[in-house]
């Protein structure tokens, strides 16, 4: 926004300089046309009074005027030739005059008057100029970097705002009033309107999330107690590939209820890590191992460099199985986890995450590229809120060579170090 200020003000500055140039050459122009003129006239008054002399006989002898003097400018001379009579500027011992010249039995006659008065007004007119426009800038250069420094400082403000926002602290506000009624009459302006629309825009984001909160929440809610019934019910099936295809879907049922559930309670932000320190290269092993002897994923584990961290280790647990589920089901393998110090990258070898997931993060009930499968896509949306709850650094991304890499940083404990272990 400084940048913004200081142009608002350069620009300012350069229309103020403008406009006082043009109007000082105007009025260099027009004062200096009047009193050069002055001057003119009154040669030309004496002029016309000595050639109507030299007709009579009459010889110059005032010391301000001649015939056929030396010093007379050459093109003053040549208009004269011509049989007219003119006037210029120019020298005589070594001193500014005005010359005034007319024929006379074609010779030039010639008067002149110091010019040295006449400059140096006009010089002082220039300085005055140049010293009024100066004040004259510098005035409104001021007054520029005021305004434009209380325009930065609003749009600054409501940028700042609508990062939060978009960081997703949808209580954020800009605060401006709608219309500022300080002076009566309900003054209005561009940014003031930024600002509000901007409000109005977080204040309606904010109801329709906490409505699909809401939702969500009274959804699995509801659900849970019907489809803990169903399953007891479904026990007392006869056994059969009839049973098996309804507790299946029973099942799938549940453990999709079970996330709503649990993707509603990170939401609603009640939920809190219970920190402790973890070596976190053998918590990744017991993870892995845990997922493979469970049959749901197979995954080769590498410790480069081992860390302890300050985590919950339950939540990491979650955090960690939904990414292998994920790899393991829309992916291909291998699967890769490599632990290097407090950092962990799943990947797999799979088509990758698509475009608008790595740019925007997971959205729940959007799996993004049908190439990575079906699913519900709340896995990843409950990774990205555990890793919220436990401050871990989180990045979706595609390897150079291929397939969907995901990687977690999480915070170190600062009190207790571990040597490196690399295999």
């Amino acid at each position: 926004m400084g940048s913004l200020r200081w142009k608002i003000a350069a620009i300012t500055t350069a229309v103020c300089c403008t406009v006082a140039a043009v109007l000082g050459i105007l009025v260099h122009n027009v004062v200096a046309r009047q009193v050069v003129g002055e001057v003119r006239k009154e040669l030309r008054t004496e002029l016309d009074h000595a050639l109507a002399s030299y007709e009579y006989g009459t010889v110059l002898d005032d010391g301000r005027g001649a015939l056929d003097p030396p010093g007379l400018p050459a093109p003053l001379r040549r208009l004269v030739a011509r049989g007219d009579t003119g006037s210029m500027t120019g020298d005589r011992d070594g001193k500014p005059v005005m010359w005034a010249a007319g024929p006379a039995d074609g010779r030039p006659l010639a008067v002149w008057a110091p010019y040295e008065e006449t400059r140096r007004r006009l010089r002082d007119l220039d300085a005055a100029i140049l010293a009024c426009s100066a004040l004259a800038a510098a005035l409104v250069t001021l007054a520029g970097l005021f305004l434009a420094g209380r325009i930065s400082r609003r749009l600054a403000t409501t940028a700042a705002v609508a990062r939060r926002i978009s960081a997703g602290d949808l209580d954020a506000r800009v605060g401006f009033p709608a219309e500022d009624t300080r002076d009566g009459r309900g003054h209005r302006d561009e940014v003031r309107d930024v600002a509000v629309a901007l409000d109005t825009m977080a204040e309606s984001l904010q109801s329709r999330l906490e409505a699909e909160k809401r939702f969500t929440a009274d959804v699995a809610h509801e659900l849970r107690t019907p489809l803990t019934g169903s399953l007891a019910a479904a026990s007392l099936l006869p056994e059969g590939r009839p049973k098996e295809m309804i507790n299946d879907r029973l099942r799938a049922l549940h453990l999709l209820t079970e996330d709503l559930l649990e993707i509603s309670r990170l939401d609603s932000g009640v939920e809190h890590a219970d920190l402790e320190p973890l070596e976190l290269g053998p918590a990744v092993r017991r993870i892995v191992a845990a997922g493979t002897a469970a049959g749901v994923t197979t995954a080769e584990v590498t410790v480069v460099r081992d860390a302890v961290v300050l985590t919950d280790r339950r939540r990491l647990d979650r955090i960690l199985a939904n990414l292998l589920v994920n790899a393991d089901r829309h992916g291909r393998p291998p699967v890769e986890v490599t632990v290097d110090g407090p950092e962990v990258a799943v990947r797999d070898h799979g088509p990758g995450y698509p475009a608008e997931l790595i740019e925007r993060g997971p959205r729940r009930f959007r799996t993004g590229d049908p190439g990575r499968g079906r699913g519900h896509g709340l896995g990843l949306t409950i990774v990205v809120g555990q890793a919220a709850v436990l401050k871990i650094g989180l990045g979706f991304a595609n390897a150079p060579d291929g397939g969907a890499l995901t990687k977690l940083v999480l915070p170190i404990d600062e009190g207790i170090s571990r040597p490196d272990e690399g295999e």
